[in-house]
């Protein structure tokens, strides 16, 4: 058993801080063929996105899949990369910063905010440790996930814990499930709908798309189906969409195995021959631009709509860095703060108190 990473040095007087993690998905580091083989290596290797017995799965994916999918990705990849990097890190990496300054102006507690990668960097351990360095002894992991999914949510959890069998000195911990159907996240969403209709007029139907997963997670007992049907449901109320005015479905299949239905290349390809003069889509699983919003829908799903005979096809942004997402985003992470944080906090009893801990350490023959 490998022995415990090293603990940073201890002083008596040191303020304890609290930490918000915002984790992600991840991304390849560049849009070229190594990097992306080496993210879907870490990826694809993950039993809880791929639920095959590893005897049968891993020949097939260092085998095949390693060989013949980083290229076609890269390409993609290529297709959305900005100046500033892979959009999904740039915007994960804003949304932390956004809210790090809201909450500085919120909360006096001393309150910290980064983020991590589940794949990739910055990664889930590396994030924790750096955190723990800096003194946070209390630390809130908030998956940017809105729909629990074990091949998200627990894989990310799945990472934390690892990190904390690796670790002395454990801090605290909480950990954020789920918010599909939080009011604040909710209407952020529906915010973003109604902007962009005042700006270009309204579809004749909203599709909405969530990430799909092999139909099998439903009947093994994950809610992600529900929970995504739940917030689908909550956004057309919330827009008042009549049912003929709004559906679901589910995109990025992946294998032979039946996936979560409908899919959404399918759903696109119906309404362009049904001959629907403008679709708009939305993607409320995504909080942050990434490949699958901007190339597989952006992109391909418009061709596919286009090319089924559609008329105008509109793909509205992810939450981003909305105001009202960064609001919705502390009303989430403050609920599960709870007394980690207080509005009324003293830096100077918190300093004097530190100072009485540090003289009776002293006392009793303490280093620091």
């Amino acid at each position: 058993m490998p022995g415990f990473l090293p603990e940073p040095k201890y002083q008596h007087s040191a303020l304890a801080r609290t930490a918000i993690l915002l984790v992600n998905l991840g991304t390849p580091d560049a849009p070229t063929p190594k990097a992306v083989r080496r993210y879907l290596r870490q990826f694809l290797s993950d039993p809880r996105v791929i639920e095959i017995p590893r005897a049968f799965w891993l020949p097939v994916l260092h085998g095949i899949v390693l060989n013949t999918r980083p290229k076609a990705s890269a390409q993609k990849y290529a297709r959305i990369w900005s100046k500033d990097g892979s959009p999904l890190r740039v915007h994960t990496e804003r949304q932390a910063r956004l809210l790090r300054g809201y909450f500085g102006l919120q909360v006096r507690s001393p309150l910290t905010v980064d983020f991590a990668m589940r794949y990739g960097e910055p990664s889930i351990p590396s994030a924790l440790a750096r955190l723990k360095s800096e003194g946070c002894e209390r630390v809130l992991v908030l998956p940017l996930y809105p729909q629990y999914a074990a091949s998200t949510t627990a894989s990310a959890l799945d990472e934390v814990a690892a990190f904390v069998k690796r670790v002395r000195n454990v801090p605290e911990i909480r950990l954020v499930k789920h918010f599909h159907d939080h009011p604040a996240y909710i209407e952020a969403l529906a915010n973003l709908a109604r902007e962009h209709w005042r700006q270009s007029g309204r579809p004749d139907k909203l599709v909405m798309s969530f990430h799909g997963l092999p139909r099998y997670t439903l009947s093994r007992g994950d809610p992600y189906h529900c929970e995504c049907q739940k917030t689908a449901r909550l956004l057309a109320e919330a827009l008042e969409l009549a049912d003929s005015h709004w559906q679901i479905a589910f995109q990025s299949r992946f294998g032979r195995l039946e996936w979560l239905k409908p899919y959404t290349a399918s759903t696109l390809a119906d309404c362009g021959r049904q001959g629907l003069r403008r679709l708009d889509v939305i993607c409320p699983g995504f909080v942050a631009d990434c490949l699958e919003t901007l190339e597989e829908i952006g992109i391909e799903g418009k061709e596919i709509f286009l090319g089924a005979g559609g008329g105008e096809f509109h793909l509205l942004p992810c939450l981003n860095e909305r105001d009202d997402w960064i609001r919705a985003l502390a009303a989430i992470a403050r609920q599960h703060l709870g007394d980690w944080v207080s509005e009324s906090w003293s830096p100077h009893a918190a300093k004097a108190q530190a100072e009485e801990s540090r003289s009776r350490a002293l006392g009793k023959g303490a280093d620091t």
